[in-house]
C-alpha cells in the first residue's frame, strides 16, 4: 500500500533534519497528490469490497462509507476491523444496517434498525446533533465501550463530526435492543417503533451485533442531506497531514 512507504519518507526527512525540514515545493506538492491518490485508491478498494458484501445495499452509499473511514484513518484515527453502514434513507421497515468484518471480509449482520422518533415515522428526515432532541444523528462514529444500562446491553458512540454528531456521547446515543425494533412490530404497527436518537435493534442480536462492533470500530450513518454531504471533513478528505507540513514548508 503506497501510504505506508509515503509516510516512511516523511518520518525518515523530519528525522534526519531533526526540525521541520525546507523541503522544495515540489517534492511538497508531490507528496500531497501521492497521499491522496493512496487514499483515493484505498477508498475505492474497500467500496469495492463492501458492494461485493452487500449487493443489497446502495453502491452510493457503501461509497461514501469507504470514504470515511478510510479518510478517519489517514487523519490519525486508529485502524479498524469493523464497519457498520446504516442507509436513513431507506425506510424504518427494511433492513438498513449493515456490519462488515473487514479483516476477514465478510458480511455479519444485514438487520432491522430503529431512528428518533422526532427524525419521522416510518421514514427519517430530521436529523440532529442537539441533546433532547430525540432526532437521529449522521455521519461517522467511532465505538466505545459496551455495558448494561437502562436498555439492557449496549454500546457507546463517539461522534467524530463538529457539530454533526459530536454530542452523540453526551446525548447517550448508544446502540441498544429494543421490543420496538423487530419484524414482529412491523406486522402489528406497519412500521418499526422509534427510539429517542439512538440506532435500536432488535433484542435478539444485540448482545453479537455489539460484541462485533465494540472498542474502536466505525459506525457511519447516511442521508442524502446535501449540507451534511458538501462539508463532512470525512467525505472530502485532503493529504495525510505529514505530507501538507511538508507542502506548507517555505
Amino acid at each position: 500500500m503506497l501510504i505506508q512507504p509515503l509516510s516512511c519518507l516523511v518520518s525518515s526527512i523530519i528525522a534526519r533534519a531533526g526540525r521541520r525540514p525546507a523541503v522544495p515545493k515540489t517534492l511538497g506538492y508531490a507528496l500531497v497528490s501521492w497521499g491522496a491518490l493512496a487514499g483515493a485508491a484505498h477508498a475505492a478498494s474497500l467500496s469495492d469490497t463492501l458492494e461485493r458484501l452487500a449487493p443489497s445495499a446502495d453502491p452510493k452509499v457503501l461509497a461514501l462509507a469507504a470514504s470515511a473511514m478510510s479518510c478517519a484513518e489517514r487523519r490519525g484515527q486508529p485502524v479498524a476491523d469493523r464497519l457498520a453502514v446504516i442507509d436513513y434513507s431507506l425506510p424504518s421497515t427494511e433492513r438498513r444496517l449493515w456490519v462488515f468484518d473487514l479483516s476477514r471480509p465478510r458480511l455479519l449482520f444485514k438487520e432491522w434498525v430503529a431512528h428518533g422518533r422526532a427524525s419521522g415515522a416510518n421514514e427519517a428526515v430530521r436529523f440532529s446533533n442537539v441533546p433532547d432532541s430525540h432526532e437521529s444523528s449522521l455521519g461517522l462514529f467511532r465505538t466505545l465501550n459496551s455495558y448494561e444500562g437502562h436498555d439492557g446491553y449496549a454500546l457507546r458512540l463517539k461522534g467524530l463530526e463538529p457539530g454533526i454528531n459530536s454530542n452523540a456521547y453526551s446525548r447517550a446515543i448508544v446502540i441498544h435492543g429494543a421490543s420496538y425494533a423487530t419484524p414482529a412490530f412491523i406486522h402489528r404497527v406497519g412500521r418499526l417503533g422509534r427510539s429517542l436518537g439512538c440506532p435500536a435493534v432488535r433484542p435478539a442480536i444485540v448482545k453479537p451485533l455489539i460484541n462485533s462492533l465494540k472498542d474502536g470500530q466505525y459506525v457511519f450513518a447516511y442521508y442524502p442531506k446535501s449540507k451534511w454531504i458538501k462539508h463532512s471533513r470525512y467525505l472530502h478528505c485532503g493529504a495525510p497531514s505529514s505530507s501538507r507540513l511538508i507542502a506548507s514548508t517555505p
